[in-house]
């Protein structure tokens, strides 16, 4: 036993393989807690003491238990948010995009908005993004489309009316009203700046349905392993939302949550955030800042040192970089640690030189988010700077069917294929990597998502060409970056492993995670997720 303990505890799970990703005491059998907390590891005889007979037994027999999986990258709120209307994800072309809007335009009653979600861009030429796409499907009715990436929506002639949009705006970001020759918005909407004119115009369900539905996503999380997230939207008033589903027993996860600040984001803002940092309850908490230095590769904003074709992902989000650079500075010293969206290598790099300025945090690890291109010059930075580089390997969905032409590939200069989702070089430099999905960019389902950090490519899909297959990662780097590297870049010594003083938060497997290939974990059925030593999900084998 790593530790004794003689208090009763509250429950204790027996009989597992446990993989505690504790050094000093990496395997055991039995794990117990009290108000949340894990009081001692080791053997059943070891922890069979411990039990009371109010104490809650779990048989591990046949199971094989890890920390409980934290999602570095995910939107469960603004995810919630965006997936209302219709599903296009799998949709193959604009065919099938028209089918699935007009049968569900059908289902509408008069005057309803038509919605949808997770549209490709492959769909469309580069530059030929139109609402008269799929204008007959929607009819008369106001229609609006979430890409999958929540980059670009697309918005009909009676959405943009209902909206007040009538041609080009002028953002103080790189987002965009995209408008044809005549100065006629095209429906394409770029960056959030543009967008939230027209998703203002849509009616919003009442404060209970938002919360009931933020509840049902949580759980649906902890369905497939999840006990923790680290939210990448978010807000002051989301902060008093996340504390009303605590204290209502709906936060089924283990949140740390950010402040996302945009150009838009004026000093009398700044000024009201500075001092949340540590804000939080017993299962969430603030202390990150977030940011965006570019958009996505797909759209043509993302910052690359070198422009795609016809000069496409050359420039930068913020046109004031001095401006970020100075936030950083300023929430850094407030506490917080900071978070830049950066796709492409200018972002890396300009992330990289802010955080160099503005010193490392109070707790935790500043961190660049997403690095889909990434130069040689900056790879050792992110060990020397300890930065953390945060990854979603799952984006790569695409790059490995040879029978598809991608907009992500079509959008970079030469060579810089060649340099994308560079997981594996960042490791062996000694950069800190933790895993996300970006849900509602790809599935959250962390079993999917370690499969592709491992294979690089679909997993099931042994027939598809693994993207940069040397730039994998082994099977116990892909559960530390959904555990031990989670923790480690929000600067958390309770979570990510299994020990004595830790979170009793616990995901149980029907295989070994560490022992299955890729293309079987995804597949892998979570038997029991605990969290804070609370049952979030149980399914019987």
């Amino acid at each position: 036993m790593t530790r004794s303990a003689t208090a009763v505890c509250d429950g204790a799970l027996l009989g597992a393989r446990i993989r505690t990703l504790d050094p000093e005491a990496p395997l055991a059998s039995a794990v117990a807690w009290r108000d949340g907390t894990i009081v001692a590891v080791g053997s059943d005889d070891e922890i069979r003491p411990l039990l009371g007979p109010r104490s809650e037994r779990f048989d591990g027999a046949g199971l094989t238990v890890t920390p409980g999986l934290t999602d570095s990258h995910v939107h469960p709120f603004l995810g919630t948010d965006s997936t209302r209307g219709v599903d296009l994800r799998d949709c193959r072309d604009l065919d099938a995009v028209r089918a699935r809007l007009r049968a569900a335009a059908a289902e509408l009653r008069d005057g309803e908005w038509l919605l949808g979600h997770s549209l490709g861009y492959d769909h469309f030429a580069a530059g030929a993004i139109h609402w008269d796409a799929v204008a007959e499907a929607a009819g008369e009715r106001p229609l609006h489309i979430r890409f999958f990436d929540g980059h670009t929506d697309l918005a009909n002639a009676q959405a943009l009316a209902a909206a007040g949009v009538d041609g080009p705006r002028r953002f103080d970001s790189a987002a965009e009203v995209v408008c044809d020759a005549a100065g006629r918005p095209t429906g394409e909407l770029r960056e959030l700046a543009a967008m939230e004119l027209v998703r203002a115009a849509i009616p919003a369900p009442t404060h209970a349905q938002r919360l009931a539905a933020y509840a049902a996503t949580l759980r649906a999380m902890a369905r497939v392993g999840l006990t923790g997230a680290h939210v990448m939207s978010g807000d002051r008033e989301l902060l008093d939302v996340v504390a009303e589903l605590e204290a209502s027993g709906r936060l089924a996860l283990r949140l740390w949550m950010p402040l996302r600040n945009e150009p838009e984001t004026d000093d009398e803002e700044i000024a009201l955030r500075l001092p949340l940092a540590g804000r939080g309850g017993r299962r969430w908490t603030t202390a990150i800042a977030k940011f965006f230095l570019d958009g996505v590769i797909e759209s043509g904003t993302a910052w690359l040192l070198e422009p795609g074709p016809g000069g496409v992902n050359q420039a930068p989000f913020w046109s004031d970089g001095d401006r970020y650079a100075e936030l950083v500075r300023r929430f850094t010293a407030a506490g917080f640690a900071c978070v830049s969206h950066a796709v492409g290598e200018g972002a890396v790099r300009a992330a990289l030189d802010a955080y160099a300025q503005a010193g490392p945090p109070r707790a935790g690890m500043h961190r660049v988010e997403h690095i889909e291109v990434l130069h040689d010059d900056d790879l050792p930075r992110f060990a020397a700077l300890g930065v953390a580089a945060s990854m979603q390997a799952s984006h790569m969905a695409g790059l490995d069917d040879p029978s598809l032409a991608t907009a992500w590939a079509a959008m970079l200069p030469a060579g810089a294929r060649e340099r994308g989702f560079r997981s594996g070089d960042l490791l062996r430099a000694g950069a800190t990597l933790p895993l996300g999905s970006d849900w509602m960019v790809a599935d959250y389902d962390p079993r999917d998502g370690m499969a592709w950090a491992r294979l690089r490519r679909q997993p099931g899909r042994p027939d598809h060409v693994p993207h940069l297959p040397d730039q994998a990662l082994d099977a116990a780097a892909a559960l530390a970056g959904y555990t031990t590297a989670a923790a480690a870049v929000v600067g958390e010594p309770r979570a990510g492993r299994i020990a004595p003083g830790a979170f009793a938060d616990l995901t149980a497997w029907a295989a070994d995670p560490l022992a299955v290939d890729g293309d079987e974990l995804a597949q892998v059925p979570i038997r029991l997720t605990v969290l804070d030593g609370e049952v979030t999900h149980r399914e019987e084998g």
